[in-house]
């Protein structure tokens, strides 16, 4: 069998510490917007985006040049937020193939994706790119795609894209032709080659292509050699693919503190729907979102919501994380905000034809919270027996929506029915020989006809909680006739009798 031949799509963001800021704060795309790195009153602006190129301004401008020109956004270099719309772009190009190699430089973002063998999959070169295109455009970044069967070329004609062709795709052995008319510029040179290429009067490609090998070697080294193997489009690579981990988190640095729960709502507007986009690019929901925030003074303050079921509905998580922070709002005025959520996998709840109907996810998760907000967390849930003989001993766990169907469950044998009074009702007691032989419960009285235990039970002597409890079921009889069955119990510790409970 031939090896199949190498096929690989560059993808190019120009500008990305502007795009990877401007992603989430979608109300300054409208306007001139530097970005400027390092140390106050050194600073400079290291991107920007094409409104404020088209005004004047430069890299390398300071911060009192920059100030000259009117209506320009200026916003301090995120590298938290570079990293992460990185790995939002790691993601998608994951997706197309898992051979992702990274060529950054500079301010631009450089991605080579090895896309061979992928036609059944994506279709031609041109269908990849422009769904490639289409995919990060909904992550919030502007890009270009180059397809070439060799790797430098892809990077040459990536780098080379203008911004109205966002897509060109080169056949085989036309590689050499389309990266002739591209300058020099787009190699990465040292200044002395710079310079040696400009007193040759060598300005692109096809020109430092057309030199003869053996000169351009005996004057530059293998350097020579290798500049003009890429110019020809024949220069070789190793692959080395990256490995990035799967994770969900959108993170931004706020221009101001902000101290409105509106307001920082607005923000987490925006990263949610970034979330939820990524999470279903791999048929995922999204099962958790925990919010942390950085407070002034360097404290944090970290929230988790968890629904029911895992959900991609965008409204419904923002519900939960409104109820949420308006429960616990932060102590102090908020510098940035990271969610973090954990992927689970989309399911439905198959009911069978006679079964209940079980309340709609969406509500009963805004209800519980609603309910939460109210008589707090720790009182809100669904109750579960604890493994203790103690008398009425739970706790509450968080509600969950059952998987198995109603019809599955084991069937449970016949029994009376036992109604627990909550809380215990105090009765007066006669005893005869130890034994309760009549009663007073509810301003009646009643006589025992048959008196079934004592079943005596204590426990916790190590701690606080120490009880003692003594239990007797009886049958009762009232003086006009009336037969009632009960559960009878007595704390040992103050010996007081309560009606427990009643049978049906």
């Amino acid at each position: 069998m031939s090896p199949a031949a190498e096929l690989y799509a560059c993808l190019r963001a120009p500008e990305f510490p502007a795009q990877a800021l401007l992603r989430l704060r979608p109300q300054a795309s409208d306007q001139a917007c530097v970005v400027m790195e390092g140390e106050p009153p050194l600073e400079q602006v290291c991107s920007l985006n094409r409104k404020a190129r088209a005004l004047g301004i430069e890299r390398g401008m300071t911060q009192v040049e920059v100030d000259t020109f009117p209506g320009v956004a200026v916003f301090t270099r995120s590298l938290a937020e570079e990293a992460a719309a990185r790995g939002a772009l790691l993601e998608c190009a994951g997706s197309f193939s898992p051979r992702v190699e990274d060529r950054s430089a500079g301010v631009e973002l450089l991605l080579v994706i090895d896309i061979a063998r992928t036609g059944k999959l994506f279709g031609p070169p041109e269908s990849l790119a422009a769904n490639l295109l289409s995919r990060v455009l909904t992550l919030g970044i502007t890009a270009s795609v180059a397809v070439s069967g060799n790797f430098h070329a892809a990077v040459a004609l990536a780098k080379g894209l203008s911004m109205q062709e966002q897509i060109r795709v080169v056949n085989a052995g036309e590689e050499a032709q389309a990266l002739a008319p591209l300058p020099l510029s787009i190699l990465d040179l040292t200044a002395e080659q710079a310079e040696t290429f400009s007193l040759w009067g060598i300005g692109t490609l096809g020109m430092l292509a057309a030199l003869p090998e053996v000169d351009l070697i005996a004057r530059m080294g293998q350097a020579g050699k290798r500049l003009r193997q890429i110019a020809r489009g024949e220069r070789a690579h190793l692959f080395m693919p990256l490995e990035p981990d799967f994770s969900l988190e959108e993170r931004i640095d706020l221009d101001s503190p902000v101290e409105a729960l509106d307001a920082l709502l607005f923000v987490a507007n925006l990263m949610v729907e970034q979330l939820i986009v990524r999470a279903a690019a791999r048929v995922f929901a999204l099962a958790s979102v925990t919010v942390t925030l950085s407070l002034e003074g360097g404290a944090t303050h970290t929230r988790t919501v968890r629904p029911a079921l895992p959900s991609t509905d965008r409204r419904l998580w923002l519900k939960l994380l409104h109820l949420d922070l308006e429960a616990h709002p932060p102590s102090a005025p908020i510098l940035a905000v990271v969610l973090t959520a954990e992927p689970g996998c989309t399911s439905k709840v198959q009911l069978g034809l006679f079964s209940p109907q079980l309340p709609e996810p969406a509500r009963l998760d805004v209800t519980l919270a609603r309910i939460r907000a109210i008589v707090g967390e720790e009182n809100a849930g669904r109750p579960q027996l604890l493994d203790s003989h103690s008398p009425g001993a739970f706790r509450i766990t968080p509600f969950t929506v059952p998987a198995t169907r109603s019809s599955e469950l084991p069937s449970a044998p016949a029994r009376p029915a036992l109604r627990r009074l909550r809380p215990p009702e105090a009765v007066f007691v006669t005893l005869e020989n130890a034994r309760p032989a009549a009663i007073v419960f509810r301003q009646r009285r009643y006589v025992v006809e048959r008196a079934y235990g004592p079943w005596q039970a204590d426990g916790e002597w190590w701690s606080a909680t120490l009880w003692g409890c003594e239990q007797w079921d009886l049958v009762l009889r009232a003086h006009a006739g009336a037969t009632l069955c009960c559960c009878l119990a007595r704390d040992l510790f103050r010996n007081e009798w309560q009606m427990a409970a009643l049978y049906d």
